[in-house]
């Protein structure tokens, strides 16, 4: 596999380890019966350090990153300056173990496996990879970094600015079925208002969760074989069940912006990042114009559920085992959804919608931003004049506000492709 070459050329031979039929699901994971209990499985680390693997049932090789001190930033992306992890061939399969940086923060204690135990958790259905960061030596400022744990960057061989990294998102699976909804003083939707907890004394410096006042839900998810869906599940004041579908995505993935400059994780922007778009989980693509050499793709932020908006400051964070295929579009034209190579930011893309982003702190020009680049894309793309564009975009497509919790709030447009059926066959 030319994958292992690649790995082998960067001094990374003890990495190129194959473990066959491991498998990526049930099989590869310590697992019992019964996962309508929140305490039933957990998918621990299949490896210490990124590994060559074979996906079991389509005997297809993927390259397995896990997150480790060694592979992980807290609170910060990668940016131009960041040696990549590894360098992997346009087309290749990766499967990242991705934490969830709720149980693990500061403010929760930092320790996962008291904090879950504090919610009837065991600790071996805690996943030790998030026990070895919280545990760990690893520079985070509660106040100053994100509390995003991002893995990676990995360099696509030949990626160069001006080219286009095409990421599909093959499968996302949940490690835990558990994860944790949670609302912080002065943050959210409504800073101020919530918590109805008493606020903490300024300056703020204690991570004492007692004296913060930061209220964290426990929310459980369990699955429903009858129609094969996920569901998370709260309760009323009386302790009558309340359940949502629980439809696992990635919030943050991106490439690496051309900066010298610290990456804050929190604001999405035109390298992507925590973009929070619910709409991009598994059968998704999404297009990263590249700024660096190799691109330096990372993912971090694991979702279970969110609704649009994200009002309380997270969804419900959850670690996801996630799978995706890295391709190289060159010069950001041919199979790109930029007609003129003028690709510039994220732009996603389902079975059934073309989806446009929009990011900035203030939320009318987000949507300003959004409705730009909708226009942009049909003109490029599906030939509308932009009169006819912004005319279509106003009768026939909803802009969703995505997140307004991360400080560039964000907005992306859904863009039915049936409504271009006969341009589409035309092209074809």
């Amino acid at each position: 596999m030319e994958c292992r070459k690649i790995i082998s050329s960067l001094g990374l031979s003890g990495y190129a380890k194959t473990l066959l039929a491991l498998g990526l699901g049930i099989s590869a994971s310590l697992m019992l019966k019964g996962c309508s209990d929140p305490a039933s499985f957990a998918l621990q680390p299949l490896a210490s350090e990124p590994t060559i693997i074979t996906i079991e049932g389509t005997g297809e090789e993927a390259i397995y990153i896990p997150s480790t001190t060694d592979t992980i930033k807290w609170g910060r992306l990668p940016n131009a300056t960041d040696e990549p992890l590894l360098t992997v061939k346009s087309g290749a399969v990766l499967v990242f173990d991705t934490l969830s940086h709720e149980g693990i923060l500061e403010d929760q204690g930092r320790d996962p496996a008291k904090y879950f135990a504090s919610h009837s958790i065991d600790r071996e259905y805690v996943l030790e990879d998030a026990i070895e960061i919280a545990g760990s030596s690893i520079s985070h400022n509660f106040y100053e970094d994100g509390p995003h744990i991002v893995t990676g960057p990995i360099a696509v061989e030949g990626a160069m600015p001006g080219d286009v990294l095409k990421v599909e998102i093959l499968n996302l699976e949940p490690r835990v079925p558990y994860g944790v909804i949670s609302n912080r003083h002065y943050k959210g939707a409504l800073p101020g208002e919530f918590p109805e907890t008493p606020k903490p004394a300024d300056p703020i410096n204690s991570h004492d969760p007692e004296t913060l006042g930061n209220v964290s839900i426990f929310t459980p998810t369990e699955m429903d074989e009858d129609v094969d869906q996920w569901f998370g599940v709260l309760h009323n004041k009386f302790g009558k069940r309340v359940t949502f579908p629980a439809i696992p995505f990635m919030g943050i993935m991106g490439v690496a912006p051309n900066s010298n400059e610290p990456v804050h994780s929190v604001p999405p922007h035109f390298h992507g990042g925590n973009i929070d778009i619910k709409d991009l989980g598994v059968g998704a693509t999404l297009y990263l114009p590249v700024f660096v050499s190799g691109g330096l793709f990372y993912t971090g932020d694991p979702h279970m559920a969110q609704g649009d908006g994200e009002v309380a400051l997270t969804a419900l964070e959850q670690s996801i085992r996630a799978t995706f295929r890295l391709t190289l579009i060159r010069n950001n034209i041919a199979g790109t959804p930029a007609g003129a190579g003028t690709l510039l930011q994220p732009f996603g893309e389902t079975e059934d919608f073309w989806i446009t982003m929009g990011f900035d702190r203030d939320l009318d020009e987000a949507m300003k931003k959004t409705v730009r680049e909708s226009i942009r894309f049909l003109e490029e793309k599906l030939g509308m004049d932009r009169a006819v564009a912004l005319a279509y975009l106003s009768a026939a497509t909803d802009f969703n506000i995505s997140q307004v919790v991360d400080g560039n709030k964000g907005i992306h447009a859904l863009i039915r492709k049936k409504d271009f059926a006969t341009v589409l066959e035309e092209e074809e």
